[in-house]
């Protein structure tokens, strides 16, 4: 097993010392700050449930999957791999998950059910492997990936390329409009990506007011 890796930590992405060494890297999180201060700390436990709702996130807004994963939620007996593995596709239906997302959080849930994946175990591997991981699963990409290191694990150089708010808010406040050119400012950033990111959504989510709320 890798040794831990040192993005990833049990510690808030957010805190003081951080936003003032990222502010003093580049002035965009200044004017951020300025106008919405520090963002929230956005964290989720680490596991399964986690998982599947980042699962539900997928190219979809965040009020949707949020909706989608309290149905199901309160549908199920328990939220295990178990349990999601004895839904139907009508029962499935029923909880307003798409056949594709059905099929993304079967395929999860046996993985952790025939031990290919253990969730619990992530956290003490390197984000290398963490990656591996988790990619190897039918429905999980690097967005998803990305977004479990980030929420779940607090790993602090995340850059989520594939986030649409991300990369809208880059072409509305920067003058990257490619993913190229939006990696290549980003590397400034290191190693704070992940709290950068979180300025960026917390940018987004006020310009459009919407809730901040979105564990």
């Amino acid at each position: 097993m890798a040794g831990i890796n040192q993005n990833i930590v049990r510690m808030n992405i957010v805190n003081e010392a951080a936003i003032e060494q990222l502010i003093a890297t580049d002035g965009l999180f200044a004017k951020i700050y300025a106008r919405y201060g520090p963002p929230p700390v956005w964290a989720r436990p680490a596991g399964f449930v986690s998982l599947c709702r980042i699962i539900l996130e997928q190219q979809v807004s965040l009020a949707s999957a949020k909706a989608h994963y309290l149905q199901l939620k309160n549908y199920l007996p328990a939220f295990t791999p178990a349990h999601i593995l004895l839904l139907t596709d009508a029962e499935m239906r029923r909880c307003r998950i798409s056949r594709q997302k059905a099929t993304y959080l079967k395929a999860l849930a046996t993985a952790v059910t025939n031990g290919t994946l253990d969730i619990a175990a992530l956290s003490q591997q390197d984000e290398a492997t963490v990656r591996a991981q988790l990619t190897s699963i039918k429905g999980i990409g690097q967005w998803t990936a990305d977004i479990y290191l980030m929420l779940c694990l607090q790993a602090k150089d995340i850059f989520p390329i594939g986030d649409i708010a991300v990369i809208n808010t880059l072409r509305e406040l920067t003058g990257a409009h490619t993913k190229e050119d939006m990696l290549q400012l980003a590397e400034s950033w290191t190693p704070r990506r992940s709290l950068a990111v979180y300025f960026l959504w917390h940018y987004y989510l006020n310009k459009r007011k919407k809730p901040l709320d979105f564990l």
